[in-house]
């Protein structure tokens, strides 16, 4: 099993940007799916990027909405897996998570939350505007 801790959140002014990171252990042997979500209290936990951990080369996935503004990365190990957060806005305010999944059969992730078993506790982001 793979475990996940989330660090980074907390509160910020519209405008401005966060990072967070996910501290990843556990079952990391081999390639691992690395995905970013959030979740607004009454609504759809969404996906946001997913990073390969493997070798061959960093393979990443946005959904549109987030490209340019938002960027996943990962140290060389795959230990730790960052959300870079620019342009923070309001409607950015929640619960942000990380998870841990297996890749698809072309070796690529998608921020699918389905595709994902293991999952942190979450932290919290606020924007105020």
């Amino acid at each position: 099993q793979v475990r996940l801790v989330e660090s980074g959140g907390g509160s910020v002014q519209a405008g401005g940007s966060q990072r967070l990171s996910c501290a990843v252990s556990g079952a990391t042997g081999s390639g691992k799916c690395i995905g970013w979500f959030r979740q607004v209290l009454g609504k759809e936990r969404e996906g946001i990027a997913s990073i390969y951990t493997g070798g061959g080369g960093t393979r990443v996935s946005y959904i549109g909405s987030f490209q340019g503004r938002f960027t996943i990365s990962k140290d060389s190990a795959g230990n730790t897996v960052y959300l870079q957060m620019d342009s923070l806005n309001a409607e950015d305010t929640a619960m942000y998570y990380c998870a841990a999944g297996s890749p698809l059969p072309d070796v690529s992730c998608r921020p699918t939350p389905s595709n994902y078993n293991d999952w942190g506790p979450g932290t919290q982001v606020t924007v105020s505007s």
